[in-house]
């Protein structure tokens, strides 16, 4: 009994140390340049990167997840399934042995979340308070699906950029938006979306997304480029308003266009259900 004891307890803790190991945050990006008139070649530019590769419709593939906030730092792998505007599927490994611990299914207004360590189904709205239960960030579930993506759709017309800034590999394209503004950043040479940087009224970051190693990909003849590794952090987040909360997504292997149908979430039998919206930070968080 003894020795089985020491067993369960090293296992126990190469489950808690995988989580640890080599662990990853975002780089921050320093946004400078000279401010310049916005010409033709710029505002198609703008136009191009704003669809956001539009015949990108799913996603399904592996990564690397670290999700860092000011009380807890976690290493995860993912199984990550997106159709892109609609719901979103992320089955979750943790630590060394690669146990599967959570089973979370997003629609674009409800939560479902199978705690596999201690046999229990969360449901609740898809809303900010609750996303930032789960996976550490509260972003919005539109602007998380395409982080996870790695596409983001700007919407704002041509008519909202308020400003251009040309650094030496980037140019810089401001947006005023209802909220505040937007800093969207984009690499002239491969004419690809850098980052993205949301201000609120008063001028102050709140989220700050990047984009990096880009891969070109075919779809149906037609080839576009997708960043492997997303990086998001959210300035001040949460409820008290206290601290960072980051998302760092790297992909080993992926596939797009594959998912044809609705990801289905397979209701789990003889587990106690729970209100997410009452429900406190999961065990995986």
């Amino acid at each position: 009994m003894k020795r089985k004891g020491i067993v369960l307890l090293v296992m126990f803790m190469l489950i808690l140390g995988g989580g640890c190991a080599d662990f990853r945050t975002v780089g921050r990006q320093e946004l400078t340049g000279e401010q310049v008139a916005l010409t033709a070649e710029q505002a198609a530019l703008f136009r191009e990167v704003a669809k956001a590769s539009p015949i990108i419709q799913s996603l399904d593939g592996y990564a690397d997840v670290w999700i860092k906030t000011p009380k807890r730092q976690n290493r995860v792998f993912c199984n990550i399934r997106v159709n892109r505007g609609r719901e979103a599927r992320l089955i979750v490994s943790a630590g060394l042995l690669g146990w599967p611990v959570a089973d979370m299914f997003f629609s674009t207004d409800s939560l479902y979340v199978h705690d596999m360590l201690n046999n229990r189904l969360f449901l609740g709205s898809n809303n900010d308070l609750n996303l930032e239960k789960i996976i550490g960030v509260n972003s919005g579930f539109p602007l998380l699906s395409e982080t996870l993506l790695g596409v983001i759709n700007i919407t704002e017309p041509l008519s909202a950029i308020s400003s251009v800034k040309q650094g030496s590999e980037t140019l810089i394209f401001t947006i005023a938006t209802r909220g505040g503004s937007k800093d969207v950043v984009i690499n002239p040479a491969n004419r690809t979306l850098s980052a993205l940087l949301i201000k609120n009224r008063q001028g102050k970051p709140t989220t700050e997304i990047h984009f990096k190693n880009y891969e070109t990909i075919v779809i149906n003849g037609q080839s576009t480029l997708v960043p492997k590794e997303i990086e998001m952090v959210l300035y001040n987040s949460g409820a008290n308003g206290i601290g960072e909360h980051q998302l760092v997504i790297a992909y080993d292997e992926r596939v797009f266009n594959k998912i044809e149908t609705s990801l289905r979430f397979s209701m789990p039998k003889n587990v106690k259900v729970v209100n997410l919206d009452d429900a406190d930070i999961l065990p995986w968080m």
